[in-house]
């Protein structure tokens, strides 16, 4: 690539990143190559890059002896929080963090989250860095992003790609799911490492992969780090995630189903069955009622409904947008604390894809 081409990179990159080109500049300082600037993505790394760390793991005698290493964020250096992946630390009897240089610190589990593939650890020291939470909802297909962490065990790792993809969900029936999906490359040891913008904010940390090998397809997921964040919160407060309630049971919306319900789509969730003192009854939710949105999150399928409600605690107050008798409603609900069945919304399990945590 010559450099006349070499600066239009730049200037497609600004313009696909949803920035003005001159906010690119001050993320990525140019150089100079034959007399014309280009972009480098290395100054914003440097700066970055001490906020991930690497963890390794001693697993307990039954489970893996020989121990597992992952990546981590620093998210408060003052109080040493660090975010990761539960599957990173899943039956950790001891937890070492490296950092960029070198130190190793012992870090302790503060909580774990599995269905959300969310957990923090804490270390207990000065002088760490910490990295800047950006907003992933303000992601969109196309922008810019970098994956940083321990690939294969090789740690200050850097992949670069765009985001292909966002609220992927589906990959696992049990799980609470609203990933980021990205073809910068993440492999074995990635895990819990962070997924930057351009400007060096966090916006997902990298959790899995499709592939039937182990190895990158291409096709990466990062969990949100707006959804991050607020299981960290809950974490660090109450060691747990108290997830709302809504009590409703759905049955798919397929084309079939659609028709006779005067939608043009086969999108939404179909309520047949609601649960008795539960939320949604208290809201006016009925059997036949079709739930097209939750908080504003557009809701096309049961997984969505699931997954909308999982992510919000306990006493949140949602607004439910549905479909009855072909008119268009709109409910309010405050989530309540574990019902029967301990389920925000039941729906028969889809089949899951070949997706790859053990990293």
């Amino acid at each position: 690539m010559n450099p006349r081409e070499l600066a239009c990179t730049a200037l497609l990159a600004a313009a696909a990143g949803g920035m003005p080109f001159a906010a690119v500049r001050a993320a990525i300082p140019p150089a100079l190559v034959a007399g014309m600037r280009v972009p480098s993505l290395a100054p914003m790394i440097r700066k970055v890059s001490p906020a991930v760390v690497t963890i390794s793991t001693r697993q307990e005698a039954d489970q893996h002896p020989f121990g597992a290493a992952g990546s981590g964020v620093i998210v408060d250096a003052r109080h040493g929080y660090i975010l990761t992946n539960a599957h990173v630390v899943d039956h950790a009897a001891g937890i070492t963090v490296t950092l960029k240089n070198g130190r190793s610190l012992k870090a302790r589990l503060v909580g774990s989250d599995a269905p959300s593939d969310i957990a923090v650890v804490k270390v207990d020291a000065r002088g760490l860095t910490q990295i800047r939470l950006g907003d992933s909802a303000r992601l969109a297909v196309g922008d810019f992003v970098v994956a940083i962490g321990n690939p294969f065990g090789l740690p200050d790792s850097a992949t670069a790609g765009i985001v292909s993809g966002l609220q992927r969900s589906g990959l696992s029936p049990d799980d609470y799911e609203n990933y980021i999906q990205t073809d910068a490359s993440i492999n074995p040891g990635n895990s819990g490492g962070a997924l930057v913008d351009l400007r060096g904010d966090l916006v997902g940390i990298n959790s899995a992969i499709l592939s039937g090998s182990g190895d990158s397809t291409g096709i990466g997921f990062a969990i949100p780090v707006n959804t991050a964040a607020g299981i960290m919160r809950q974490l660090i407060e109450y060691g747990a995630v108290k997830r709302g309630q809504l009590g409703v049971s759905l049955y798919p919306v397929t084309p079939a189903v659609a028709r006779p319900l005067g939608l043009h789509q086969a999108t939404g969730g179909l309520v047949s069955q609601v649960d008795p003192g539960s939320p949604a009854q208290k809201a006016g939710v009925r059997a036949g009622d079709v739930i097209t949105a939750i908080a504003g999150r557009r809701i096309r399928s049961n997984t969505d409904l699931r997954n909308a409600i999982g992510f919000l605690r306990v006493g949140a107050e949602v607004n439910i947008d549905l479909l009855r008798d072909g008119r268009r409603e709109r409910r309010r609900a405050i989530l309540a604390d574990t019902l029967a069945g301990g389920r925000a919304a039941r729906a028969a399990p889809g089949s899951p894809a070949p997706v790859d945590r053990g990293h």
